[in-house]
Order: structure tokens, then sequence, then C-alpha cells
């Protein structure tokens, strides 16, 4: 029996992640999980897969848990100590999918105590890596990645890490694909949401339709991967068939095909090094027809650049990138600036941002950053940037 907890369970990766043990819950002992607000839904998760604990993050909602999993046995809790307090429990393997900031100190408390951090938080690499790599290789855990792309590129690289050439992260190119970049300055919210591909929540699709996510990708992968930014490329394929292509130094490329299904780089963390049957549909290349691919333009998509000049900066620049997009996102929902001015946003707050070396990193240094560039990007939409 492998003890895993899963940290984020009511979202979709935890639900996901939950379906994957339920299907094998003989071989698993689910030791905690954590949910936002659902107490509902976790409630459910702990009961079905005998948890022992139970932690909802918001601390006035505990007395619901407590009667949700009354007469259970199941141990339950709420606030962010308990969730932290949760994930210093030592297991096997364990899921870090709680969404944003946040996240990220759950992350860091995993990797001390567990021998296999599955990563699906963006924001642990790209405010905290050279951090949470640090811990990882002090405690001997071991990190893998959960984002589609990643995972990709580590089953691409195999063995054969030293002799990486380039790293091709796609995107789908979102619903301002085929747009003018004029056009994109009165672009709204609604029409940033409208994903041609996927339905996803409201953020998500911004960070889409800007690229803001795949920016945030490209910093994860110069964090787990150990290559220089030049290295890292973007392409643009609509399909969203290949997930990353890792090219080597003789010329050949290794490319990721799947479907667009969650539970297969989860499957691939939860089972490492094997590999097991998954619930996933499988491709068929007659029905598939062409893939195509197109280099994205800079004028549509400059958050790509900024990616670029967060890797050289290092340092706290990846904690100052993704709060200024994280606030200037507010913004331009709250219609207060544009879709092209988040960039900009951004790109101030950088101008302003202190950078320290990774060595000296602290978690106290990434939250202080944080809070810092929010405040400043607010300041610079005030100012016209």
């Amino acid at each position: 029996m492998r003890r895993v907890s899963v940290f984020g369970a009511t979202g979709s990766v935890g639900q996901n992640t939950l379906d994957l043990i339920a299907r094998r819950s003989d071989e698993f002992d689910v030791v905690a999980l954590s949910g936002g607000a659902n107490v509902d839904l976790l409630a459910r998760q702990a009961r079905a897969l005998r948890a022992e604990h139970a932690v909802i993050a918001q601390e006035n909602l505990l007395p619901d848990l407590r009667d949700a999993l009354a007469g259970s046995g199941i141990k339950a809790s709420a606030g962010r100590d308990a969730v932290l307090a949760a994930a210093a429990v030592p297991v096997d393997w364990a899921m870090s999918a709680v969404v944003g900031f946040a996240g990220l100190e759950i992350s860091l408390a995993i990797a001390r105590n567990t021998k296999t951090l599955a990563l699906a938080n963006k924001e642990s690499l790209v405010c905290g890596g050279a951090l949470l790599t640090k811990v990882c290789a002090e405690n001997d855990t071991l990190l893998l990645p959960v984002d589609s792309e990643h995972s990709a590129i580590l089953q691409c690289i195999g063995g054969a890490d030293k002799e990486v050439e380039r790293i091709i992260l796609t995107a789908s190119g979102g619903p301002f694909l085929h747009s003018d970049p004029k056009a994109l300055e009165t672009a709204t919210p609604e029409q940033a949401m409208a994903h041609p591909n996927w339905d996803m929540g409201q953020r998500i699709s911004i960070d889409s339709a800007s690229m803001f996510n795949k920016a945030m990708e490209v910093l994860e992968t110069h964090a787990l991967f150990d290559v220089t930014p030049d290295q890292i490329e973007v392409i643009i394929h609509p399909q969203s068939i290949i997930h990353s292509m890792v090219g080597f130094a003789d010329g050949a490329i290794m490319a990721h095909l799947g479907p667009a299904d969650m539970r297969g780089p989860i499957g691939f963390a939860l089972n490492w090094p094997d590999r097991v049957d998954l619930p996933l549909e499988r491709l068929d290349f007659g029905a598939l027809g062409a893939l195509s691919f197109q280099h994205p333009d800079p004028a549509q998509f400059p958050a790509l650049e900024l990616a670029s000049q967060t890797m050289q900066m290092g340092g706290l620049a990846g904690a100052a990138f993704n709060a200024a997009k994280e606030a200037a996102l507010d913004l331009f929902l709250d219609r207060r600036i544009g879709f092209l001015d988040m960039a900009r946003v951004v790109r101030a707050v950088l101008a302003q941002t202190d950078v320290a070396g990774n060595d000296t990193l602290s978690i106290k240094d990434v939250i202080d950053a944080d809070a810092i560039a929010r405040v400043r990007a607010v300041e610079a939409a005030q100012k016209g940037f």
C-alpha cells in the first residue's frame, strides 16, 4: 500500500487524481485530502477513499465539514495552518494542486516530507522554482511535473537530458490567433474568454488568450529542466495534439502526442516509473487529418517576450511576474485597463523589481516580492504604465 495525499482534491486536477486512485483503491492508503470551499465534495471524497484526514481551507466551514464526516472516523480540520500541517505528514506520494500563489508553501511542505511530489501548481516553480528544487534536492524528493506540457517534456527526454538542444512548447493560439494586434487593444473580457477548443474558467481562458499561461509554462520549463532561455521555444499548434517536443544535439526531435485529458500526465506521475493502463481515448490518426504549426506574433502575444526577460533576470523576477500578471488580470476584468495593457503592467513592474541571487532566496523573500509587485501593478495602471 502506498501512502498518498492530495492537496486541491476538489479542483479539476484533484478530482482526476482521485478518479485514478479509486480505480485501484486496494493499492493506495489515502492519508490527507484538502479542498478550498466545497465541503460536500470533500466529505464525499474522504468517505469514498477512507481518508485519514480531510482539511477545508476556509476556517469558517469547519463545523460543516465535521457534520458531513460525522461517524466516519475521519479527522476534520480547517484553515491555512491545518493544510500546511497535513502537507507535513510523511507519505510516499503527494499531489500539489492547490491553485495560485498559495500553493507554493504547500509544495515546499510536501517536498520536505514526501518521497514523490507530483506538482500541478504553476506558481510553485514560477515564483519559487530555485527554492523548491533546492528543498527537493536536500530531502531526496522526486519532483514530477503534472502540467501536460512538462510531463510530455520529461517523457521525451528520457535518459538523454545531457544532449537536449531545444525544448518546444505548443500553444493552441486561443481566440485571438487570427486577430489584428491593433484590434486587441479594445478586446473585451467576454471575447478573451471565448476559447475555440475548450470551456475553461474565466481566468484560465483569459490567460490562454493572452498567452500568459504559456509564458508561465516557459518559466516552469526553465526551472524544471535547467535549460537556458534561448533553448525554449513556443510554437502555435491549434489542434493541441502534440503537447511538447524536445530536440536533441543530433537533430532528432521527440514529440509527445495524446488526447487532451489530464489523467494522462497525472497517471504518469502516479505510477512512475511504470506505465499502467489509463482510461484515456486512443488517438485515431486517420480521423485527425493534418496537424499545423506557426510562429506566435510578438505583437499579439507580448507575454512570451516578458517570460524571456524574467528568465534573464532570475531571482525574484518570477514572483514579480506572476503577481503582476494576476493583478493585471483583475484590472482587465474590472475594465480598468485594456487587453494588451496587461503586458504593459507586467513590463512596468519587472522594470522596478530588484532581484536577489537564487541561492539566497527564502519563502519570506518570495512572499514579500509577491505583495510588492501587486501594489506596483495597480500603481503602474493608475500612472498609465
